[in-house]
């Protein structure tokens, strides 16, 4: 049988740096050829970085990735790379439009280029916005084996790309991925690469990128199946990663399943009938390799927990913000809390505990035991600490406008807040927002006080998974002889912004625990009113914590950017009207 070397090249490009993600790719690549192999594949856009947004729509900026990827494949051949096919994501333009492109480089030339087919307009995807749709299906002879290309979504719809590739024919299918990370969503990835690998008669290597970009975080999880399903190997995850593997395909011997219609299905993305498709064959190698030793098969990376997922999710994201925004360091205020505490062991992690510098910002209600978790927090992380009082500060302010209950309140949080964006404007410090899912989605929280920042960490973490968070974290940290990072008073006390005498967070808002559980329903679910009812809610917490929903979008619009992790994060996916008259109230 016909032998195969392929690498899958799990990597981190940053948007709108062409010329550093081709380098990377060259680099890369080279790596891959000095272990032997013969097909190389990178992420879907990896050239100009993914998603790119409004930059799809300069001209200039697709002429460039085009002058790129022309300069690529002559960079490949002049380094000793050219008689390896690479496959490469990048941005196109044609007399059609924008395209979402993978060309197919060798020997110092683009042999074939696939055009996405199937454009994804839903959550965080608007490429029906940017590109237009591809036709063409190329299929390259490499080493006496068909390979076919296709691009992320074209595996996510029935029919398209991928049962056309079957139909006609190929020994193997590279499909090349930008898919975001959400929690869980493994569990829907890993059937759909072999389904559609059964689809198509062929093995399939599934190659996806890895890093953040803004919000969105991209988990990598690579892998590779046979055509009957069988997974042979994964990447590990949030990591750049380089996948090895020698595979024995059977030339012509693709036994491509019957393509039937699928039945229709309301929350599904049903196409109707097999697209039509101008189908290419460009022949690079014709002979098969001749036989040689395969490698051992790599290692397939070990499944992580719920809790593990959630936390390098996070700390990718944290990381890749500020690395890829040039800021060398992070503030925010330390309070005692749980959110503070879970945000700065994140920052550990991602940056390094010189990165961090901890502000601790007391006011007259600060308690003694808040401000002694807050000292405790930066000695067990070993990050900068500093404490600045704002007693004197919020006096003025109360004094001169004459303050009273709410408003009183409000002004400690904006003291907070412009005390850190000054340290930030003299230290060049990017200021971290560290409130979470719930208290944004009830609009818990203080404008330009509390919600100042540049990033916000756990924007997308319900309170109740911070503290599972909190208490996986430290578990690990004792796993490997550590000191647990977080203070265990920070995760058993009752939480309070401490804004006046002897206050806690349920004096406002209902018990953490069932709070979560009527937002999963409304934000992630869009359940209604009547739904929440019949669920067993009770109706009036549901009418109040809707009203409370609903009347904190003007606050959301305002709130920083932070790591997406759920199905439905809060300005990627949940959209809404500020402006509304509509509410979800009792029939």
């Amino acid at each position: 049988m016909p032998q195969l070397r392929i690498a899958l090249a799990q990597v981190n490009p940053c948007a709108g740096d062409i010329t550093g993600n081709s380098s990377m790719v060259l680099e890369w690549t080279r790596k891959a050829v000095r272990e032997g192999a013969n097909l190389v594949a990178f992420p879907e856009m990896v050239l100009p970085g993914y998603p790119v947004e409004d930059l799809a729509l300069r001209k200039s900026f697709a002429a460039a990735n085009r002058a790129e990827i022309d300069a690529l494949a002559r960079r490949l051949r002049e380094t000793g790379c050219g008689d390896a096919l690479v496959v490469v994501g990048h941005l196109d333009h044609d007399d059609t439009g924008v395209r979402n492109a993978a060309s197919l480089l060798y020997g110092g030339e683009i042999v074939a280029t696939y055009y996405k087919h199937h454009l994804p307009n839903y959550g965080v995807f608007d490429e029906a916005r940017y590109f237009a749709p591809g036709h063409e299906l190329p299929i390259v002879r490499l080493h006496g084996l068909d390979i076919g290309v296709v691009i992320c979504e074209d595996i996510w719809r029935n029919g398209g790309p991928v049962a056309a590739l079957g139909q006609v024919g190929v020994d193997a299918v590279v499909c090349i991925n930008g898919s975001p990370y959400e929690l869980t969503k493994d569990d829907q990835r890993m059937p759909l690469v072999k389904q559609r690998a059964a689809e198509a008669g062929s093995p399939m290597a599934y190659v996806n990128l890895v890093g953040a970009q803004d919000e969105l975080v991209f988990d990598g999880n690579s892998m590779v199946t046979t055509a009957e399903g069988e997974l042979l190997t994964r990447a590990p995850r949030f990591v750049e990663h380089l996948m090895v593997l020698d595979m024995d395909l059977v030339a012509g011997g693709h036994t491509a399943t019957e393509i039937t219609e699928p039945e229709a299905d309301e929350d599904a993305f049903v196409t109707p009938r097999l697209p039509a498709f101008d189908v290419r064959r460009i022949t690079v190698a014709p002979d098969p390799l001749p036989s040689y030793e395969p490698l051992p098969p790599p290692p397939e990376a070990e499944p992580l927990s719920e809790e593990s997922e959630v936390w390098w999710a996070l700390v990718t994201g944290l990381r890749d913000y500020a690395h890829k925004n040039g800021f060398p360091s992070v503030t925010f205020g330390f309070s005692g809390g749980i959110d503070s505490a879970i945000c700065a062991a994140l920052c550990a992690d991602a940056l390094g505990a010189d990165a961090l510098h901890g502000v601790s910002l007391p006011s007259k209600y600060s308690t003694e035991h808040s401000r002694s978790d807050a000292a405790e927090l930066a000695r067990r992380l070993g990050c900068h600490f500093e404490v600045h009082p704002i007693a004197d500060m919020v006096s003025v302010f109360v004094r001169q406008l004459g303050l009273t209950g709410v408003a009183e309140e409000n002004v400690q949080a904006r003291c907070r807040g412009t005390t850190l964006m000054a340290l930030s404007n003299q230290h060049g410090h990017l200021v971290l927002a560290p409130g979470n899912k719930t208290e944004l989605a009830v609009g818990y929280s203080t404008l330009y006080g509390d919600s100042v920042g540049g990033f916000a960490p756990i924007k997308d973490v319900p309170k109740t998974l911070v503290w599972r968070l909190a208490t996986w974290r430290n578990a690990e940290a004792e796993k490997q002889g550590e000191t647990p990072p977080i203070p265990e008073n920070s995760i058993s006390k009752a939480p309070s912004a401490e804004l006046r005498p002897d206050q806690v967070d349920t004096d406002s808002l209902p018990p953490y625990e069932l709070l979560d559980e009527v937002l999963d329903g409304y934000v992630e679910g869009d359940r209604g009113y009547a739904d929440l009812i019949a669920a067993g809610f009770d109706a009036e917490l549901v009418e109040r914590i809707l009203q409370m929903v609903d009347r904190a979008e003007y606050k959301r619009r305002q709130y920083p950017p932070g790591t997406k992790i759920s199905f439905k994060a809060f300005g990627r996916d949940r959209r809404l009207p500020v402006t509304n008259r509509w509410r979800e109230v009792r029939p």
